[in-house]
């Protein structure tokens, strides 16, 4: 691994988004209006106060997927990926340059949701803030390894877009969101127990109930840091290097 040939990787990706609005405004804005959408659907402030911060972190995990994979297949189809292997640059200082770019993009998209929810919609936390923030990033980064590791099984953006219901919907219906996962089939509750999502929800609720930082917030963090240091390896693995 090289740090500068990383940091390299890291402002170029910045540089293209910085020209890119649209994908910028997707990423920062589609979670803060899915939010102030969510308040006026729901108005009753204890429901938004329990739903609000699950949500939080599935937005931009969601959001980061789709952008994340679309414009990292569009590198592979067009040849940039190619190019950039030929030359000295490691897989991983790659992949990890990608993730820093996202990564900050994840911190702002993530800290605006979260000021808005807070500040105009009234959402009420128990747990702190900055462990909300750091939650919701680090599912913001799972949608981002995913989707990097998804994008080498799309030959075209519209097949990219598709592999979110293989990737997301699933974990999105099982993670607890909507029923809690006791109450499913046994099966789906032991399928739940592998899916990432899970754990990142589970460290929303968490941050719902607690002012403190329980053991079982940090386990949780630790399983969705892990699954995304997994997903950039194997995203690592679909790289091929075309010359020596």
């Amino acid at each position: 691994m090289n740090l500068r040939i990383t940091l390299a990787t890291t402002r170029r990706i910045l540089t293209q988004l910085r020209h890119d609005h649209r994908t910028v405004g997707l990423l920062v804005g589609v979670p803060t209006v899915l939010m102030v959408l969510l308040r006026y659907v729901i108005e009753q402030p204890a429901i938004f106060d329990r739903l609000g911060p699950l949500l939080l972190g599935v937005f931009p995990f969601v959001v980061m997927f789709i952008v994340t994979s679309v414009g990292t297949l569009r590198e592979r189809t067009g040849g940039t990926l190619e190019r950039l292997m030929t030359m000295p640059l490691g897989k991983l200082d790659l992949l990890l340059g990608y993730a820093l770019a996202f990564g900050l993009l994840a911190v702002v998209q993530v800290a605006v949701a979260a000021t808005i929810s807070m500040i105009w919609l009234g959402l009420d936390l128990a747990g702190p803030v900055g462990m909300l923030l750091l939650v919701a990033v680090l599912n913001a980064l799972l949608g981002m390894a995913l989707g990097l590791f998804a994008s080498a099984f799309a030959r075209t953006e519209f097949q990219a877009v598709q592999f979110m219901p293989a990737f997301i919907l699933p974990q999105v219906l099982l993670c607890g969101l909507f029923v809690p996962r006791e109450q499913m089939a046994p099966v789906l509750e032991q399928i739940s127990v592998v899916l990432p999502l899970t754990y990142a929800v589970d460290a929303m609720v968490e941050l719902t109930r607690t002012a403190e930082v329980t053991g079982t917030l940090a386990r949780d963090m630790s399983v969705v840091a892990g699954c995304t240091l997994l997903a950039l390896v194997l995203g690592a693995a679909t790289l091929r290097r075309r010359t020596p």
